[in-house]
């Protein structure tokens, strides 16, 4: 089936164009690089997998509640509209609900690869080249697993959000060959990151669980790649060209926590935009959401060397200015321990399961024997 036949309205042009800015740049040094960054090639080589082979996607889901959506986070519970819903209604609401934001991370993923193949070919560095050749596999990856989720278990797409739609272009019209990294590896991925994990730590669903967790483990080299490069090159920028990137910062940040609510699930069920937006104020679930929105972003930004007056004052009026004394490295560090704790329960249970199939198998044979 066409993916858009499962779109809840027209995308559009099939293909979105953004016309090219900025240039391919060469190196002819084949021998020097940063050694932190070598190791996290060499790191992004080992860590490869297949989407295909380590995901057990014959899991069932069902499709009226694919996350395992508690009411509560649903933006229309405590509403007059809630009473109105049917048990049928709820689940319809957890569908879309579900196919708006893997339909955002799908969508987003696509975006990263296209990003990480425009800094392969437009960082000047040969190091940073190598290791955003991996990272564009990654994101490749990334789009299919979301993509065979929405199709195979969900049935059900959304477009791309218009804001985040927006932001990605910005990033990619820009000619300078960091803004790749800091709207998408920064700004973007750190959004994607904060809705991952709590779907990942909330979610009860064995397959969204796994699929989160497999991807939470890439996105940490990713964001430690992003961290090293722009933290060694803005060392390098008049205070100008910083508070250029600043402004670029402030913007992204401001747009992602006011527009990506969700508010086009709640115009599908047939309440007016601003109603829904409305609802989306009140939700304690997405004030949530929004606090932790930042968790991945506000300290990445500050060890970066974004960090000026105004910055500040912008992240003290979203109330998240205390979030750039995180421990970034111990959150990505447990990102990596959770898929591989995941690993280890699968492994174990599957193993599990041919040991008893053999001495099931073993007893067979003795009891044929014996007869």
């Amino acid at each position: 089936m066409s993916t858009h036949e499962l779109y809840t309205e027209d995308p559009g042009e099939a293909v979105w164009q953004i016309p090219a800015s900025g240039s391919a740049r060469f190196s002819w040094e084949y021998d020097d690089g940063r050694e932190r960054l070598l190791a996290l090639y060499q790191k992004g080589k080992d860590k490869q997998w297949d989407g295909a082979k380590r995901i057990d996607w014959d899991i069932e889901v069902d499709p009226y509640d694919p996350l395992g959506t508690p009411d509560e986070a649903l933006t229309l519970y405590g509403t007059r509209h809630w009473a109105k819903l049917t048990e049928k209604d709820k689940g319809e609401l957890r569908r879309h609900y579900a196919a708006w934001n893997f339909s955002q991370f799908l969508h987003g993923e696509q975006g990263a690869m296209v990003c990480a193949a425009r800094i392969v070919e437009s960082v000047p560095d040969l190091d940073a080249k190598f290791y955003s050749a991996t990272q564009t596999m990654d994101e490749a990856r990334h789009a299919e697993i979301f993509g065979r989720f929405l199709h195979e278990k969900v049935g059900m797409l959304y477009p791309i959000n218009d804001s985040l739609q927006g932001l990605l272009g910005d990033t990619l019209r820009d000619s300078r060959w960091d803004m790749p990294y800091l709207g998408m590896q920064v700004l973007i991925e750190g959004l994607a990151l904060a809705a991952f994990g709590m779907i990942r730590d909330t979610t009860d669903k064995p397959l969204p669980k796994q699929i989160l967790a497999y991807v939470m483990q890439d996105e940490a080299r990713h964001v430690a790649f992003g961290r090293m490069a722009l933290r060694d090159y803005y060392k390098q920028l008049t205070d100008a060209e910083l508070r250029e990137r600043e402004e670029f910062v402030i913007e992204g940040c401001y747009l992602m926590r006011d527009r990506l609510r969700g508010v086009e699930v709640l115009e599908n069920f047939g309440i007016p935009r601003k109603e829904a937006e409305q609802f989306s104020e009140q939700s304690e679930f997405l004030h949530l959401f929004r606090k932790l929105l930042f968790s991945r972003i506000v300290p990445c930004v500050k060890d970066i060397g974004l960090w000026g007056e105004r910055l500040q004052r912008a992240y003290l009026d979203m109330g998240v200015f205390e979030m750039g004394d995180s421990n970034l490295d111990l959150l990505m560090s447990q990102d990596e321990e959770i898929a591989e704790a995941l690993d280890r329960e699968r492994f174990a249970a599957e193993e599990s399961d041919r040991v008893a199939e053999v001495e099931a198998a073993v007893r067979e044979g003795a009891e044929d024997t014996s007869g």
